[in-house]
């Protein structure tokens, strides 16, 4: 009967040795939440009262503060580094980001030669 406890308490005494990322303090969870609201206020704020005359511009802005609001969230809210579970999500990270570039570059390629590929309208309608 001791035998049948004691592996019962090892296999207890083991779930408590996994290799646990640190998480994020009080302090560290309201610096990433002010990060994420300011990275949304200013691209924000900057479309709607027209500060960037080229809408390219304005574009590639947004973009740059999405980016920065992305890297905010990993590192505060989803405790990713490369030492957590031994790099492993580092990982599965640059593989997500790599089919993402992927799918995007491979639809905008697509979409652009669809675009300029097409019979425009007037010369269907004159067929």
């Amino acid at each position: 009967m001791s035998d049948t406890h004691a592996t019962t308490h090892d296999a207890h005494a083991d779930h408590g040795d996994h290799d646990h990322a640190a998480h994020g303090t009080r302090g560290s969870y309201i610096k990433g939440f002010l990060l994420s609201v300011i990275l949304t206020a200013i691209p924000f704020w900057a479309v709607m009262t027209g500060a960037f005359k080229d809408p390219s511009t304005a574009a590639l802005v947004v973009m740059v503060f999405a980016v920065a609001q992305i890297v905010v969230h990993m590192i505060y809210f989803l405790h990713m580094s490369g030492k957590s579970e031994g790099g492993w999500t580092m990982m599965a990270l640059i593989f997500t980001i790599i089919l993402v570039v992927i799918t995007l570059s491979g639809s905008i390629w697509v979409m652009y030669h669809m675009n300029t590929n097409m019979m425009p309208m007037q010369a269907a309608a004159d067929m």
